[in-house]
Order: C-alpha cells, then structure tokens, then sequence
C-alpha cells in the first residue's frame, strides 16, 4: 500500500492527538479536567430542538438536499447578515451552505490554491488553515500574530516575493486561540491589501457572537468594497451550542462562493434537510435566546482568569471567544508546561506550539466547563505546585 505523499506531510490532529492523551489517563481511572477542544457543554436550545423534531416527520426532508442549501436557508443566512451586521447578501449568489465552517475552510483552499502557490496563513491559528494549504498542495507562509501587535498581523512587512505567489490571505477574529480581536481600521487595511496583492481574503468569523462587557465584533463585508475579494466563513456551534450539528454558512464574493461550489458539489452532497430546517428556526428567532446560551462564558472566564492571576499570572480578561491564551512560566516549552499540569494537576491544557511556531511559549485553555469545574481546575494547579515565574 502507498500512501498519497501529501500525507506524509500532514501532523496529526491536535485535537485528534489530544483526545488519544485524554482517553489512555481516563481508561487508567483519572479524573481530567478537560480544558482542551473548545464544544461547548451546554444543551442546543429546546427550541431548535423541537424544530428538528418537527421537520423530521415530513418525508421531504429526507432526501438529497440541494448542493447550495435549501432556499429558505440560504434566506435566514441573508436575513440575519442583514439585520447583525447590516450586510446585504443576494441568497441566490453570495451564501452557501456548509457542513460546518471546518469543512468550508478546508475546501476554499481547493478552489483557489494550486500546487507551489502560497497562503497567507496567521501563526498561531486554528491548525485547519495549514493543513488544508499543504493538501491542496500549496505553501503555507505564516503571518505572525505577535503579543506586542495585540496579535494582529503586520501586512506590510510580508516580503514581496512572497506576496507575488500568493493566492489568499486568513485572517480570524475575534481569534481563535490568542482570543484577541480586530478593529475596523484593521480590517479596512486588510481589504486594501487583498485587493492591491490580488489576493482572496478569508475571513474566519465564527466567534463573531461570543463576544463580551459590550464589545460587538464586526464582519468584514461592513468594509466598503469587501465582497469584491472577500469570502467569509461562519457557524451555529458556538453560538447555538449546535458543534454536533454540522451547519455553517459561507458568504460574501459570488466569485468565490461560485468556486467553492464547484468544490462541494463534486465532493459532498450537502447538509441534511432537517439540520438546515432546524438551522433556519435558530436564525430566525434566536436573537435574543442567544444571550440565555451565551451569558455563561464571562463568568466562567472571571473564574479562571481570576484564578490564573492569583497563581502568579499577569493576563488580560479577552472580549471574545470562550478561550484563554496565556503565557508558558520561563524555561518550558509549551508542551512540557502543558505535560507537567497534566500529570501534577489532572487538568488538561492546549500546548500553543501546536497552533504554530509563533504559539510556543503559549498555552490556551477552553471555558467549556462548568463554572465548579473550573474553579477546581485553578485549585488542583495551585495544590500541585503550579505558578507562573
């Protein structure tokens, strides 16, 4: 048996690698703190619950669903872009549907990266970026996300040489793992690069509506001109507690959205009726009932947060997203740091270097727990000797 070459090329999952980790201590009788993939703990909403009950019992739902989505999907996409960001979007041409935004992601770069052309890719980030660039062939160049930039990336000092190879540029926030965010005029500079580089610019915004003390994240497409070089890619899972689901939505450029099409047709044949139908209740009538699933996470953060500082820890409290990104103590790497509280403290952290080589001397960790949970986690750290030097 030979296996494709691009395989060899791939690291294993991090998450895939970390669940391995998680399940040998568990099959060993340990109780581990699991502050590792960020799936959210709590129930869907009935609401959409009963929806997907409801639409369940009517044959129609069962078979092949268009390659785009259903109309009435696509719609509530459009509706809700409208009414959250004020972002007109032609159902027809600018929205697809996506088996989750993971899937979207990985499939843009088979649209729009042949073999030795390069992607811009944020370092750290979420590892999907890079591993779809080197299996669609291409070169994954990192962008560094530096503390000192509140990690945002320095697009003028990307080398022109580089730039001529490149075919699109990622960009995430609010971010996953740093949990920092972005400002208009970021993103204002953002689209004139793409467009002045002739480049695709991806947006990542699935974590638009984990957002916290009045912060309100923004769409790239509110930037004049944006739809003309920008795709952007979102989710129910976090804001919906719908991971399991697997629904998401791309929007933005019809160019783009045409190529990414062409993609998904000729490799999968699109979500479940009854998830879309589900889907388009959640986006209709959830506005509100969005704050009831959300409202959890700035307290969970306080607590760990909170915590962390009472271990020596000097780290901000982040605005968005439910991950907390901090500093390794000196003299570890990122996974010894991360080994020792898994073996001292039973609590399991994600080492950064697996976000990327900017991520060393970082380690991020998930509030997808309970708020109990939580506080046992800084207290186990604090009784095992754990403090930040």
């Amino acid at each position: 048996m030979r296996k494709a070459k691009r395989i060899s090329n791939v690291p294993p999952y991090l998450f895939a690698r970390i669940d391995k980790k998680k399940d040998e201590l568990r099959a060993k009788g340990m109780d581990i703190i699991d502050l590792g993939v960020g799936d959210p703990d709590q129930k869907t909403p009935e609401r959409i619950i009963t929806e997907m009950r409801k639409v369940l019992d009517d044959p129609k739902t069962l078979g092949y669903p268009p390659y785009d989505g259903i109309p009435e999907f696509r719609k509530a996409v459009s509706n809700w872009y409208d009414r959250r960001f004020g972002v007109k979007l032609d159902p027809e041409r600018e929205v697809l549907s996506l088996i989750g935004s993971k899937e979207g992601i990985a499939h843009v770069f088979f649209a729009f990266v042949d073999p030795g052309d390069v992607a811009l890719i944020p370092d750290p980030c979420y590892p999907v970026y890079r591993v779809a660039t080197i299996l669609a062939g291409g070169e994954p160049y990192n962008v560094p996300l530096l503390e000192e930039n509140g990690f945002i990336p320095e697009l003028d000092k990307i080398d022109g040489k580089i730039l001529k190879k490149a075919k699109l540029l990622f960009i995430n926030y609010p971010n996953n793992p740093t949990s920092a965010v972005a400002d208009r005029k970021f993103l204002e500079k953002a689209v004139k690069f793409a467009k002045e580089n002739d480049l695709l610019l991806c947006s990542d915004l699935a974590y638009s509506e984990v957002a916290f003390d009045g912060y309100k994240p923004i769409s790239i497409l509110e930037i004049p001109g944006a739809k003309d070089v920008s795709i952007e890619f979102h989710s129910l899972s976090k804001t919906y507690n719908m991971t399991g689901w697997r629904i998401g939505m791309a929007v933005g450029s019809a160019e783009a959205i045409s190529a990414l099409s062409v993609i998904k047709t000729n490799i999968d044949s699109g979500v479940f009726k009854a998830i879309q139908l589900a889907a388009v209740d959640a986006l209709n009538h959830f506005d509100s009932a969005k704050e009831e699933v959300l409202k959890i996470y700035p307290r969970r953060r306080d607590i760990f947060v909170d915590g962390l500082k009472s271990l020596g820890w000097k780290i901000s409290k982040p605005k968005a997203t439910f991950y907390v990104w901090g500093r390794v103590p000196k003299g570890k790497t990122s996974e010894e740091f991360c080994a020792e509280v898994l073996e001292k403290a039973r609590v399991l952290l994600v080492p950064g270097s697996g976000y990327g080589p900017h991520g060393e001397g970082y380690f991020r960790a998930s509030l997808t727990i309970s708020d109990d949970r939580l506080s046992e986690a800084v207290e186990r750290m604090r009784k095992a000797g754990i403090r930040f030097k």
